[in-house]
């Protein structure tokens, strides 16, 4: 899900105490997730080798109406909900600011990104100046990593004909175009992790 996503919110305490937070595009090799962010930005001035940390890394989310529930017309104890799915990766961070470790993680993320296309491009095609350059004005993220959290809210304390029926009522908000964009794609996507948790689950009871 991490490799799908590709990119995760890093949450740290700030300097006054209060949390700071900051969307970046990662990489997950190991136990260590490998990042940059913007020299600009001064959430990385802030963090300290080895300080604590949060990365949090969302999926599918999706708005769920009791109107989809059987349940609904047999007893009408229903209420809304939102459903969704989330890893939380908790560790210690440390930032870099060595020009080659910046250089081959940005390397590395380009060629994940650009795997598969037809005319990857590669850090390697711009002129060296230009890339010093631009490394500059980034620095490297390390997140060691110490505990993996999964979260996934799938309507599973529901009967297995109410969960069919939010499969079915998310499907038809992402087609009929109630919902637009990302929001339809994540519905749909939504819809799919159930209703292949709702086949295993068939399949255990086999």
């Amino acid at each position: 899900m991490v490799a799908a996503a590709r990119a995760g919110w890093l949450i740290t305490a700030g300097d006054d105490g209060f949390p700071v937070a900051t969307l970046l595009p990662l990489m997950w090799r190991g136990s260590r997730v490998i990042a940059h962010m913007a020299r600009a930005n001064g959430h990385h001035s802030q963090i300290r080798p080895g300080t604590p940390g949060l990365i949090i890394v969302t999926g599918a989310q999706a708005y769920v109406s009791p109107s989809w529930y059987p349940a609904k017309a047999e007893h009408g104890r229903v209420v809304p909900t939102w459903n969704y799915t989330a890893v939380h990766l908790t560790g210690t961070v440390t930032i870099h600011d060595d020009a080659d470790w910046v250089r081959d993680a940005v390397t590395d993320l380009t060629d994940v990104h650009e795997r598969g296309r037809c005319q990857p491009w590669q850090v390697s095609d711009a002129p060296d100046a230009y890339v010093d350059a631009q490394l500059r004005g980034i620095v490297g993220v390390e997140f060691a990593i110490s505990r993996v959290e999964g979260k996934a809210k799938l309507s599973q304390n529901r009967s297995v004909p109410d969960q069919r029926g939010v499969v079915a009522g998310l499907r038809a908000d992402a087609d009929s175009g109630y919902l637009h964009g990302s929001a339809a794609a994540q519905a749909r996507e939504l819809a799919d992790q159930m209703a292949e948790t709702l086949a295993a689950a068939t399949d255990m009871r086999q």
